[in-house]
């Protein structure tokens, strides 16, 4: 069961990554009912750590402003979010029947699949001809992406290659170089598509220069890849922040995720002093340490939180590969977070964690079972950081951390991500002048947190199972219509008091059935509110 639990659970901070346990502490509960409760190692870095200030007492002086010790790369450098690879979609969640509108960076795009090239495609989501979305539109008999609106129909590549407007003695108006889409650089790795943001022909093979990040767990056959994903009614920025902070999970997740609670509980949930730094901070981000392990945030989408490798107690060297393998306490979990800015106020979320134990687990239960877990972790947070965001938006992203008061170490990362954001990014995403910067207004609790458009129509598993269980409560429905209605129409004394008495209680059963299926539909994959106070 704890594996289960383990497997169900997404956090919005690395509590417990990748759990490597030596001998001594495996005879240890590593958590209790969630995988997400820190290993305790005493590890002293000599080197000097980012970190806000210490959780012990502080002078008035350092109180009033804090200031973290950097060690960062003495290279400055400007980050340039058009020249990185963002993710768009695991492909798990793409049909390649269809196109699918997809934005990442301001940018509008069409996913396609073009079984003449055997790959899936990134364009802009503009048809040349009329400007509309080519992401309404269908793949042809011929494996070509083509406009609904007036059937222009488009390669791999973005070429036109059929105006049917165009008489055909007529000139090739198809070729022109206005008649083309624009294509984007794109690639599958990790069963993650892969855009860059750039489709100026100097970028076309790009992938043989720079690739995307790469994560060894999730090439890892020995390790499981269940992955899932969620459009965020935040911004990217706020997102990292939170998953960045183990801190808020016993007050935010209070009763969905346990944490390990210290020797004195100070209060009900059990928070506690957490020793975390951040170093080497440089353009392409910066590595955390934890009292478990280590992280990185590896610019500008992924953050990535595991335990350092096992040590052979004996010699203090590393434990060899075979025989990791055959010990039962060498475990892995890591926690891989990809965030994705959409647009101001919106983001997106990729996340899976790999695991080399209890692999048979994804096998049994589907998928979606394990996501009505995660989205409420993820919902029960969610209006929280809506509204924060609005607040940082007033008093200005580079006010930041003159305007939170960050005196303890447990924010350390966060800072950390900050100092990254404003010293190599300017504070801001760069929208290229897409947005004005205010945020969308926002919508009612119940449109927010709404699962269905946010999840469910871009989660195939939890959509499939979201149609076969609509229908097998209208199916519970029918029978209990049609169990009612032989009854009243049979005769008395046709049909034996106890069948007639089965008849009726199997209608009733099947219209309760039916009631509780709709209430578990909409709670599960549209809408379930989180009170904190009634916790």
């Amino acid at each position: 069961m704890d594996v289960l639990r383990a497997s169900s659970g997404i956090v919005p901070s690395p509590y417990i990554p990748t759990a490597t346990i030596n001998n001594t502490q495996f005879t240890k509960p590593l958590f209790r009912n969630s995988l997400f409760k820190p290993l305790h190692h005493k590890n002293v870095s000599n080197s000097k750590l980012f970190t806000t200030l210490s959780s012990s007492p502080a002078s008035t002086e350092s109180v009033d402003r804090p200031q973290p010790e950097v060690e960062a790369d003495s290279e400055q450098g400007k980050f340039d979010w058009y020249a990185q690879w963002y993710p768009v979609m695991p492909v798990c969640d793409l049909d390649k029947r269809v196109p699918h509108a997809k934005k990442v960076l301001g940018l509008d795009l069409v996913v396609w699949w073009d079984r003449n090239e055997n790959e899936w495609k990134v364009f802009d989501d503009t048809c040349p001809h009329r400007l509309a979305p080519l992401s309404e539109g269908r793949i042809d008999q011929w494996g070509r992406l083509q406009c609904v609106y007036h059937g222009w129909c488009f390669s791999g590549s973005g070429n036109c290659k059929f105006i049917p407007q165009a008489p055909p003695d007529g000139p090739p108006v198809h070729t022109f170089k206005k008649a083309c889409v624009a294509a984007y650089p794109s690639t599958v790795q990790h069963d993650i598509l892969w855009f860059w943001p750039n489709a100026d022909p100097q970028y076309k093979d790009i992938i043989t220069k720079k690739k995307p990040p790469y994560l060894p767990e999730l090439e890892d056959p020995s390790f499981s890849k269940l992955m899932g994903n969620r459009d965020i009614p935040y911004g990217y920025e706020v997102l990292i922040d939170n998953l960045m902070d183990p801190a808020h999970v016993p007050y935010a997740h209070y009763g969905i995720m346990q944490t390990r609670s210290p020797k004195i509980k100070a209060d009900r949930e059990g928070g506690r002093p957490l020793e975390m730094s951040a170093k080497k901070l440089d353009v392409n981000g910066f590595t955390g340490k934890q009292d478990w392990g280590s992280s990185k945030f590896i610019a500008p989408c992924i953050f990535h939180a595991y335990a350092d490798p096992a040590v052979d107690q004996r010699n203090g060297s590393e434990t060899p590969t075979e025989t990791k393998k055959a010990s039962p306490a060498n475990r892995k979990l890591s926690l891989i977070f990809m965030c994705v800015p959409v647009s101001p106020g919106n983001s997106r979320l990729i996340w899976t964690f790999p695991r080399n134990f209890g692999i048979w687990i994804d096998k049994i239960v589907p998928r979606w079972m394990f996501h009505i877990r995660q989205n409420l972790i993820l919902d029960s947070d969610l209006y929280l950081l809506h509204v924060e965001e609005r607040k940082i938006m007033d008093i200005g992203s580079t006010n930041w951390q003159k305007a939170c008061f960050v005196p303890t170490k447990s924010d350390a990362l966060v800072v950390g991500f900050r100092r990254w954001l404003n010293k190599y990014a300017g504070s801001k995403i760069d929208w290229r002048g897409k947005f004005s910067g205010a945020l969308p207004p926002s919508p009612p609790r119940e449109q927010l947190m709404d699962r269905y458009r946010s999840h469910v129509v871009n989660c195939k598993s939890c959509n499939t199972a979201y149609k076969g269980l609509n229908a097998l409560e209208v199916i519970l429905q029918v029978i209990s219509l049609i169990s009612i209605g032989i009854v009243a129409a049979t005769k008395q004394g046709v049909m034996s008091m106890v069948t007639r008495t089965t008849v009726v209680s199997m209608a009733i059963i099947c219209f309760a059935a039916s009631r509780w299926l709709a209430h578990f539909i909409y709670k599960n994959f549209h809408y379930h509110d989180y009170n904190h106070a009634f916790r």
